[in-house]
């Protein structure tokens, strides 16, 4: 009979070896993270800036969505849309014929300023319907049962509010700037908007809505699933819904009510970006995961 005894994690169940071995790596790599350093670099600064909850809402809104393609460069943009809304964003939201002057020739890769303006204003509808675009999707929560359900009817209220359709000639904007999670892509900037706001304020996130963090999904981009399939969090080819939900479920049984509380100093580790999907000594260099990557396994077993 084993007599070793099982460390226990935050929720209170017994953690297995290769899950103990795992959470250990990633509450190092969350411990060396310099969130300060980092928090600059990432969208989420944005929202940091304002003081009111309804200009935050929008705020965080617009840097979500803009979140997409080089990080210096989207950055620029969020830096443009709101220079051109002005301190004061919800109240400028609540005249749509003034957003739309305001973001007249704002371009940002696929999406162009209508694109942005019916964001702007269908966010706006849904705050001012529900008394916060939190409690929209909480109401839609509750009604559900289910996050993604939750989130498709108010992606939907949004769109619909803010007359986001398809775009002329069938451009890709309109709906790719508010993406509809029940086709079943990551939907990556709407999961990072909602742990933006949803996840306790620890200096990156706001805790400013009630969605519990144990019905949080990660954010799943390319980066975050190369990494997660070398550690394991799951074997989907595809950087897809299912690919998120299976990472946050084996993330959960680390940690049941916070599973994505990994997602930021993941996404800002050194090496993320250049991840291999096999052993490579020079790349791997200084990994903080790597005693944990599936490549590198067993070298660590030899040497414990």
């Amino acid at each position: 009979m084993c007599t070793r005894r099982r460390r226990m994690s935050r929720g209170g169940s017994s953690l297995r070896g290769a899950d103990e071995a795992l959470r250990r790596a990633l509450d190092d790599v969350r411990a060396r993270c310099d969130v300060e350093a980092r928090k600059a670099a990432d969208p989420v600064h944005f929202v940091h800036r304002y003081a009111r909850r309804d200009d935050q809402e929008i705020v965080a809104m617009i840097a979500s969505s803009l979140a997409f393609g080089n990080v210096k460069a989207l950055c620029a943009k969020i830096e443009d849309a709101l220079a051109r809304l002005g301190p004061r964003v919800a109240e400028i939201a609540d005249d749509p014929a003034a957003v739309r002057a305001r973001l007249a020739g704002f371009r940002h890769r696929v999406y162009r300023d209508e694109d942005l303006a019916g964001l702007v204003i269908g966010t706006r509808a849904v705050q001012r319907a529900h008394g916060s675009l939190g409690q929209a999707l909480t109401d839609k929560l509750a009604a559900s049962g289910n996050l993604r359900e939750a989130l498709g009817a108010w992606v939907r209220e949004i769109r619909e509010r803010g007359e986001l359709g398809a775009g002329a000639g069938g451009r890709r904007g309109a709906e790719h700037i508010l993406p509809d999670p029940s086709k079943g892509s990551a939907v990556k900037r709407i999961l990072l908007l909602v742990r933006w706001m949803a996840r306790p304020a620890d200096g990156v996130d706001l805790g400013l809505w009630d969605v519990p963090t144990s019905r949080l999904i990660i954010p799943v981009d390319t980066h975050i699933h190369k990494l997660s399939r070398n550690l394991g969090l799951t074997e989907r080819t595809s950087a897809d819904f299912r690919a998120a939900e299976e990472i946050t479920a084996a993330l959960a049984r680390l940690d049941p009510e916070d599973p994505v509380k990994y997602d930021f100093s993941l996404c800002h580790m050194g090496m993320l970006q250049t991840c291999p999907s096999k052993r490579d000594p020079e790349a791997c260099e200084g990994c903080g995961v790597k005693p944990v990557c599936r490549h590198w396994r067993r070298d660590a077993r030899r040497r414990s």
